[in-house]
Protein backbone atom coordinates (compact mmCIF):
# COMPACT_ATOMS: atom_id res chain seq x y z
CA UNK A 1 0.00 0.00 0.00
CA UNK A 2 1.35 3.42 -0.94
CA UNK A 3 0.08 6.71 0.44
CA UNK A 4 0.87 9.96 -1.31
CA UNK A 5 1.40 12.88 1.04
CA UNK A 6 2.06 16.35 -0.39
CA UNK A 7 3.38 14.90 -3.62
CA UNK A 8 5.68 12.41 -1.91
CA UNK A 9 4.77 8.82 -2.79
CA UNK A 10 6.04 6.91 0.23
CA UNK A 11 8.97 6.45 2.59
CA UNK A 12 11.37 5.38 -0.13
CA UNK A 13 11.11 8.76 -1.83
CA UNK A 14 11.61 10.63 1.44
CA UNK A 15 14.81 8.70 2.12
CA UNK A 16 16.02 9.32 -1.42
CA UNK A 17 15.45 13.06 -1.04
CA UNK A 18 17.46 13.20 2.18
CA UNK A 19 20.34 11.30 0.61
CA UNK A 20 20.37 13.63 -2.38
CA UNK A 21 20.43 16.68 -0.11
CA UNK A 22 23.40 15.27 1.82
CA UNK A 23 25.42 14.66 -1.33
CA UNK A 24 24.68 18.14 -2.65
CA UNK A 25 25.71 19.65 0.66
CA UNK A 26 28.97 17.72 0.53
CA UNK A 27 29.71 19.06 -2.94
CA UNK A 28 29.07 22.64 -1.86
CA UNK A 29 31.48 22.45 1.07
CA UNK A 30 34.09 20.79 -1.10
CA UNK A 31 33.88 23.58 -3.66
CA UNK A 32 34.38 26.39 -1.14
CA UNK A 33 37.28 24.93 0.84
CA UNK A 34 39.80 27.35 -0.62
CA UNK A 35 37.56 30.40 -0.20
CA UNK A 36 36.65 30.40 3.51
CA UNK A 37 36.42 33.86 5.03
CA UNK A 38 35.27 35.13 8.37
CA UNK A 39 33.74 38.58 8.80
CA UNK A 40 32.48 39.86 12.12
CA UNK A 41 29.65 42.36 12.25
CA UNK A 42 30.14 45.70 13.93
CA UNK A 43 27.72 44.60 16.65
CA UNK A 44 29.93 41.65 17.55
CA UNK A 45 32.98 43.88 17.56
CA UNK A 46 31.22 46.28 19.94
CA UNK A 47 30.29 43.38 22.21
CA UNK A 48 33.92 42.28 22.33
CA UNK A 49 35.01 45.82 23.23
CA UNK A 50 32.37 46.00 25.97
CA UNK A 51 33.54 42.69 27.41
CA UNK A 52 37.12 43.94 27.45
CA UNK A 53 36.15 47.09 29.36
CA UNK A 54 33.69 45.13 31.52
CA UNK A 55 36.60 43.56 33.40
CA UNK A 56 37.81 46.96 34.60
CA UNK A 57 34.26 47.96 35.55
CA UNK A 58 33.90 44.75 37.57
CA UNK A 59 37.14 45.57 39.38
CA UNK A 60 35.87 49.06 40.22
CA UNK A 61 32.58 47.61 41.45
CA UNK A 62 34.39 45.10 43.66
CA UNK A 63 36.49 47.89 45.16
CA UNK A 64 33.36 49.94 45.89
CA UNK A 65 31.67 46.94 47.53
CA UNK A 66 34.71 46.41 49.74
CA UNK A 67 34.66 50.09 50.76
CA UNK A 68 30.98 49.86 51.69
CA UNK A 69 31.53 46.65 53.65
CA UNK A 70 34.32 48.32 55.61
CA UNK A 71 32.10 51.35 56.35
CA UNK A 72 29.27 49.09 57.55
CA UNK A 73 31.68 47.10 59.73
CA UNK A 74 33.07 50.16 61.51
CA UNK A 75 29.67 51.91 61.73
CA UNK A 76 30.50 54.90 59.55
CA UNK A 77 28.14 54.04 56.68
CA UNK A 78 25.51 56.78 56.27
CA UNK A 79 23.08 56.00 53.43
CA UNK A 80 20.99 58.78 51.83
CA UNK A 81 17.65 58.20 53.54
CA UNK A 82 15.72 60.12 50.89
CA UNK A 83 17.02 57.80 48.16
CA UNK A 84 16.24 54.75 50.27
CA UNK A 85 12.69 55.94 50.96
CA UNK A 86 12.13 56.86 47.32
CA UNK A 87 13.34 53.46 46.09
CA UNK A 88 11.26 51.66 48.70
CA UNK A 89 8.11 53.57 47.72
CA UNK A 90 8.70 52.92 44.04
CA UNK A 91 9.20 49.22 44.72
CA UNK A 92 6.04 49.00 46.81
CA UNK A 93 3.94 50.85 44.22
CA UNK A 94 5.18 48.61 41.39
CA UNK A 95 4.36 45.47 43.42
CA UNK A 96 0.77 46.61 43.95
CA UNK A 97 0.25 47.22 40.22
CA UNK A 98 1.24 43.70 39.27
Amino acid sequence: MSIEFLGVGGLAQIGAMKKADKTQAGKKTGESQGKDQVQFSSVLQNVQKAQATGGSMQTQRNERVQELKAQIADGSYQPDLNKVASSLMQFLLEEKQI
